[in-house]
């Protein structure tokens, strides 16, 4: 990081239409802005809450759980039929749309379940001040 301040008439034009682009890019996922919102987002929380106490990963296997499998194939009876792997693996990519289903279902299930997030109990690992979630791209 180095600060640089624009001096001439078009510097100061060009810095404007990075201001723009900014201004727009934020709301666009993915986006370097978007990530430096986040990025602020995430400091923010920090300095209101303190540092977090862990963090997660959660990378599910949507091609091998049985509910990615029952969204991709849209029957209305769930019969636990376990297909072959090369099945399961074009179904769930012939729908990408159950990917991404699946995984909606599984973090919301995380948050209400495990962290007891706006459900009547406690979190597995006690009261759940805070959480942050982001997906990655």
């Amino acid at each position: 990081g180095e600060h640089i301040k624009p001096e001439t008439e078009p510097e100061k034009a060009c810095f404007q239409v990075i201001n723009d682009l900014d201004h727009v890019a934020g709301k666009m996922h993915g986006s370097i802005t978007s990530k430096k919102y986040m990025r602020n987002e995430i400091w923010s929380l920090i300095g209101w809450k303190g540092g977090p106490c862990w963090y997660l990963t959660v990378s599910p296997a949507d091609i091998q759980h049985p509910i990615s499998i029952y969204f991709a194939q849209m029957t209305e009876e769930f019969k636990i039929n376990i297909l072959p792997y090369d099945e399961r693996v074009r179904s769930v990519c012939a729908n990408p749309v159950a990917g991404a289903r699946f995984f909606h279902f599984l973090i919301e299930t995380f948050i209400s379940d495990v962290l007891g997030v706006n459900s009547k109990h406690r979190g597995l690992y006690g009261d759940t001040d805070a959480y942050y979630g982001t997906v990655e791209q």
